[in-house]
């Protein structure tokens, strides 16, 4: 199957078409990736072998913020600190819808107007939710 030629050139058949070859742009791409990977393993690895390690009990003892260790790490939080972290999470997402719908505002028009509303209106009442049940006091 094939199609006519193009500007007097040979026919471009269905197989040109549609297995190009890989373009030579992407060389260079590649090859800094592949620099980039190899000076990376390479200096962790020279790090490795050049720097002092004389490890000692105080050095290998776990360390938080200048105090010594007095309990166990792995203690529990409240569910209510990870409640207010979604929260967080979900009024930042609220942020980072409205940026690009302020700055496409006058292309948008009253429908984009109305949408946005309509989504600030769900957020307001799921805050008000929120707010009602207690899930904003800091304990």
């Amino acid at each position: 199957m094939t199609s006519p030629a193009v500007s007097g050139g040979s026919p471009v058949t269905l197989h040109d078409a549609v297995i190009a070859p890989v373009p030579e742009n992407y060389l260079p791409i590649l090859l800094f990736i592949a620099i980039g990977i190899v000076l990376g393993t390479l200096t962790l690895y020279v790090g490795k072998f050049v720097r002092p390690n004389q490890p000692y009990r105080a050095k290998l003892a776990p360390y938080e913020s200048g105090s010594p260790l007095f309990q166990d790490a792995r203690v529990q939080f409240p569910i209510r600190y990870y409640v207010i972290a979604m929260l967080f999470v979900i009024f930042d997402i609220e942020i980072v819808f409205m940026f690009p719908w302020a700055v496409a505002f006058t292309r948008l028009g009253l429908v984009g107007l109305v949408e946005m509303i309509v989504f600030i209106a769900i957020l307001v009442v799921g805050f008000w939710y929120a707010w009602k049940k207690g899930a904003l006091e800091w304990d």
